[in-house]
């Protein structure tokens, strides 16, 4: 199954409490008011950033910014007791270091974003996919280590060259035309 991106949204309190653990540790994610459903979408090896609207859970202390990032870890939801009655579902996280970045710069360049009138209509959902060129994106504006995060980097090979040889698909007649590249 392809690797998945998902944008999961809280609080920055919040979503700071999944991430704070040691270095080389596992922190976890917990979205939609601890519902387990969601979670089920999310598989291994997906990535997650945390986007936090707000600095507190329904407060007027607006935010908007990315906070976390990470790849899941296997194993699936699991109900976690924070007392008082309160027993959520979370999944594990392998975060990675980062710097918090602000959404605003980003809005314009996101594939996801149908209106930027109307940028923050998918966040109500809590947690939604997004392509892989978007979370590239997050990660390059949280500063976060690409290969921690097992991005593919693109490798020159040969004398200079970008590309091998590729191959296209002519709409209209159907069949393959082949491009070089020029050496840069």
């Amino acid at each position: 199954m392809a690797r998945k991106n998902w944008i999961a949204v809280a609080s920055a309190v919040h979503a700071r409490r999944g991430c704070s653990v040691e270095v080389g540790g596992v922190g976890y994610m917990q979205v939609c008011h601890g519902k387990a459903l969601p979670l089920k979408r999310v598989q291994a090896g997906d990535r997650v950033a945390y986007y936090a609207p707000t600095v507190t859970m329904g407060g007027k202390d607006r935010l908007q910014r990315f906070v976390s990032i990470g790849i899941v870890q296997p194993g699936g939801p699991y109900a976690f007791d924070m007392g008082g009655g309160f027993v959520p579902f979370r999944r594990d996280v392998a975060y990675v270091p980062a710097q918090e970045a602000s959404i605003l710069p980003l809005v314009p360049q996101f594939e996801f974003v149908e209106s930027p009138a109307r940028w923050g209509y998918k966040f109500r959902f809590g947690l939604f996919d997004i392509s892989e060129a978007d979370m590239r994106l997050i990660a390059q504006a949280m500063q976060a280590d690409l290969a921690a995060l097992q991005f593919q980097t693109i490798q020159p090979s040969g004398a200079g060259r970008i590309c091998a040889d590729s191959y296209i698909l002519d709409s209209a007649s159907h069949r393959g035309l082949q491009l070089s590249f020029p050496d840069i």
